[in-house]
């Protein structure tokens, strides 16, 4: 039998083609090898020309040596913590990149001497954040969190209401978070009401602080009552609030949710937040507030494995100090405007026979923030067959279900990457090409 199967070509030969070779010069030879032997495979099942084995092991190699692929988020979910939470910024983006090799992270290039590290970042957080007497960072909040409570209240007492106890993603909770540190929980007040009096009652000598937690993920409705950080302030004990989201100050568009400048105006004395939500940058602890206290949490030796790496440095500070991030311009992106976009790329897939039609949608927040927010947006509305192909395709496209129909939302996907959206449906649906 004469065929392709017997001319399957060997793996060193599709190898040394001038573009695989220079394939595995960018990625790594094991990653090549890998789509070699997985293209060669298909030869030897009969599905592929073996003059076509080269061609297909490229057109199978991911876009860098790392697994992880590039997704246009078009879910409606602006910070959608399975989908790497903010996008970066082009600035955050070319700091980044900047930074992956030697770089003055901890070193005095004028003086030639050892410096504290990261200090430029801590200016900017210092100077977008005036009312902080001082800033630190550690690798996330929960790292913010835990390195309070152990420089703080190891042995000690944290008081925190009952309705503030909560699941922060993927089984984590706040109490065992807290307890590990060696702090004590002084739970006070019931599941949906706490008042001043609980806070007040529950402080003593062994009080280390109140914590106040935002429930990023839920919001509590009816019969409720919280206290409010400026009463808080008031009862003589330091009072710390993880704000979660990480808005540094008020926004038009949220005004419900907290804010780092407003809580520190309110009398907390720490303000903890993510980096990686609503601030638009990459995932990083903040600690704004009280020089006393900032000065404790940095002197503690677990201050060292809870620090952020280089290129999370380079990317806040370009986030900080550079231009609206991809989580500002979705937050402020004009309904008008998404949906003569929505109308715009229907038309144009219609126009190559697919079935393609604009349609009003609300996008939501996402990353444990302001749940209760509903922002007005337009999406492209498709045949939910597509659904898969999209997942799977280079660059993959993640929409989201509704009903029988797939909605690409227009909220989450960047102007510029309009075209690429379009040439990934036109990918996805058989006979476009």
């Amino acid at each position: 039998m004469d065929d392709d199967r017997r001319r399957v070509p060997r793996t060193d030969a599709v190898l040394a083609d001038p573009r695989v070779a220079a394939a595995c010069d960018r990625l790594g030879r094991t990653l090549v090898k890998e789509a070699v032997t997985a293209a060669l495979g298909l030869v030897r099942q009969g599905r592929l020309d073996a003059g076509l084995a080269a061609e297909t092991a490229l057109s199978m190699l991911p876009p860098t040596a790392a697994r992880l692929l590039p997704v246009i988020n078009a879910t409606g979910v602006v910070v959608h913590t399975n989908l790497g939470r903010a996008p970066l910024s082009a600035a955050a983006r070319e700091a980044l990149a900047a930074a992956a090799g030697c770089t003055d992270v901890e070193f005095d290039l004028a003086a030639g001497r050892r410096s504290r590290r990261g200090e430029s970042v801590t200016a900017a957080l210092a100077e977008a954040v005036a009312d902080a007497e001082a800033v630190h960072l550690t690798n996330n909040n929960a790292a913010a969190l835990v390195l309070a409570a152990t420089a703080l209240a190891q042995d000690r007492e944290i008081v925190i209401s009952r309705g503030e106890l909560v699941e922060i993603g993927d089984g984590f909770r706040i109490p065992e978070l807290l307890e590990c540190t060696g702090a004590r929980l002084r739970e006070v007040g019931t599941t949906n009401r706490t008042h001043l009096d609980d806070y007040a009652a529950a402080i003593g000598p062994a009080t280390a602080f109140v914590l106040k937690v935002h429930p990023s993920n839920f919001a509590t409705t009816g019969f409720v009552s919280s206290v409010g950080v400026g009463e808080l302030a008031t009862l003589g004990v330091p009072v710390v609030h993880d704000i979660g989201s990480g808005l540094l100050r008020p926004h038009p568009v949220l005004p419900d949710e907290p804010d780092a400048t407003s809580a520190l105006r309110a009398g907390a004395s720490l303000v903890t937040a993510s980096a990686d939500k609503l601030l638009g940058g990459p995932q990083a602890g903040l600690v704004l507030g009280s020089e006393a206290l900032v000065a404790r949490l940095r002197r503690h030796p677990l201050a060292r494995a809870l620090r952020v790496d280089k290129l999370a440095l380079a990317a806040l500070e370009a986030t900080l100090r550079g231009p609206a991030t991809p989580v500002e311009q979705a937050l402020t992106a004009d309904p008008a405007r998404l949906h003569a976009r929505a109308e715009s790329l229907a038309n144009t897939l219609r126009g190559k026979g697919i079935d393609a039609t604009a349609t009003a949608t609300e996008a939501r927040v996402g990353g444990g923030g302001a749940p209760g927010a509903v922002l007005p947006s337009a999406a492209v509305r498709l045949a939910p067959e597509l659904a898969a192909p999209l997942r799977t395709g280079r660059p993959a496209v993640v929409g989201r279900q509704h009903g029988r129909k797939l909605l690409l939302d227009l909220r989450t996907v960047q102007p510029q990457d309009d075209d690429a959206l379009v040439a990934a449906v036109l990918a996805a649906q058989p006979g476009t090409h």
